[in-house]
């Protein structure tokens, strides 16, 4: 489905990322992954196999992101989709669990670096291209925390995703409209990409397998979706319309 295509993932060594490549490796894709973690990216380009390339990239750093870029065309000559999937909750990622309040403000805008800052930078870098070809696919990911918060240890996780399902996928969709590029949103509920997900409540009783959100990813980077463009795509197992939930403590 995807011969000749390029695919520029970001956080492409594990989760959802590390799942996406392998499945547009199996479709014939040119995969080019991008980690901090250079150990973990090479075990993630020998596991998609493939046309596939590594590149170590901090996406917090946008000098870094364009060298990738560069590299992706010097190797395949086209960049044709664009999945920023590196991110997660700064509480989490930097193991603060104080409350917001208290917290230094360097960790949320270590949240907003890499969660926002750091996916808009991956659309940005490519968008020259994709001009240039006159095509293109950009597709955020997003998630339910975007839409119902995420508590005092993802403010900033939950700011960025907010800005990416509305801010920037909407503007970018406006934008690329132009050069046939789309630009889509992709907005998981739980996730089994961690075992903590589990315990998130939805209406239809379980977390997702990841391999359901990227077959969505996919679907989207294909030209059966050749008229979508501008939306998120809430797949979140019915949690964003149950009745009285209680709210997890993040």
């Amino acid at each position: 489905m995807f011969q000749n295509k390029t695919v520029f993932i970001t956080g492409g060594a594990s989760g959802m990322g590390l799942l996406s490549g392998k499945c547009f490796a199996a479709e014939g894709a040119n995969v080019v992954l991008m980690d901090i973690n250079q150990e973990a990216l090479d075990a993630a380009v020998a596991e998609c196999g493939g046309n596939t390339i590594g590149i170590q990239t901090d996406v917090t750093k946008y000098e870094q992101l364009v060298a990738a870029k560069d590299k992706a065309i010097e190797t395949f000559g086209s960049i044709d989709i664009v999945l920023p999937c590196a991110g997660g909750a700064e509480g989490r990622l930097a193991e603060d669990y104080t409350e917001f309040k208290d917290r230094d403000i360097a960790i949320f805008d270590f949240g907003i670096d890499l969660n926002l800052k750091g996916a808009v930078y991956a659309a940005q870098v490519c968008l020259n291209q994709m001009a240039k070809q006159m095509s293109g696919v950009i597709i955020f990911l997003g998630s339910i925390t975007g839409v119902e918060g995420g508590g005092s240890g993802a403010v900033a996780y939950s700011c960025a995703k907010s800005g990416l399902i509305t801010g920037a996928t909407k503007s970018l969709a406006q934008y690329g409209a132009k050069y046939n590029v789309r630009v889509n949103c992709v907005s998981p509920g739980p996730v089994l990409t961690r075992e903590a997900m589990a315990k998130m409540e939805t209406l239809i009783g379980r977390a997702a397998d990841p391999q359901e959100i990227v077959d969505l990813i996919l679907y989207l980077a294909s030209d059966k979706a050749a008229f979508i463009t501008g939306t998120n795509f809430l797949i979140d197992g019915g949690r964003n319309i149950m009745p009285k939930r209680k709210y997890e403590k993040k």
